[in-house]
């Protein structure tokens, strides 16, 4: 085994020891581990509803993915230089920290306050952990995918999602930054 590769392995260990060292700060948050419902489903498809974000995906999933393909092009961006697991490393920080602050009191309470997710009251750990995966997915993809699938991808994820949930990540960005009442009001049906 060459030094490149015991590199590797660290670095993907060093992914994984960020991963555990999130869920640890999760649950010692007081988020529970699974669903309080007291089971584990592998699609939670009723975005307004106490169960979002408490299984394996969901419709914001494809949101995660997305963050993969920003991540890698920002990662591109600043260290293009450093090895792919060293980048892979510092997107899985980034994500693991924004888990951790999307689950703080703050940011649940504004999502509750200015969006029409008023039964969400954070993730479980297993949804954490899996939105992660599902970063490290897109992270994966943008890396072998030529840009202009990736470009492809994204807009696609976005304008399926947004026609599927009326919501996505754009329109999540937009609520929680500087919330419409257009928006909330077209995202209730109304």
């Amino acid at each position: 085994m060459t030094h490149g590769h015991r590199t590797t392995w660290h670095q993907v260990a060093l992914s994984a020891a960020i991963v555990a060292a999130m869920a640890l700060a999760l649950s010692q948050m007081g988020h529970p581990a699974i669903c309080k419902c007291g089971y584990v489903k592998l699609w939670h498809g009723v975005p307004l509803s106490s169960e979002n974000s408490q299984h394996i995906s969901d419709w914001y999933t494809f949101s995660h993915v997305i963050h993969g393909f920003g991540f890698y092009a920002l990662a591109w961006l600043v260290a293009r230089r450093q090895p792919l697991g060293v980048r892979l490393a510092g997107a899985v920080l980034l994500e693991c920290g924004w888990e951790i602050f999307e689950n703080t009191d703050f940011v649940i309470n504004r999502y509750r306050e200015v969006t029409i997710s008023l039964d969400y009251y954070g993730d479980s750990v297993l949804n954490s952990v899996m939105d992660v995966a599902a970063m490290v997915l897109g992270f994966f993809a943008a890396a072998r995918f030529p840009v202009w699938l990736t470009v492809l991808l994204l807009v696609g994820f976005e304008a399926f999602v947004g026609y599927s949930i009326r919501d996505n990540l754009l329109l999540n960005i937009i609520m929680l930054i500087y919330p419409l009442d257009a928006i909330r009001r077209w995202q209730s049906g109304s």
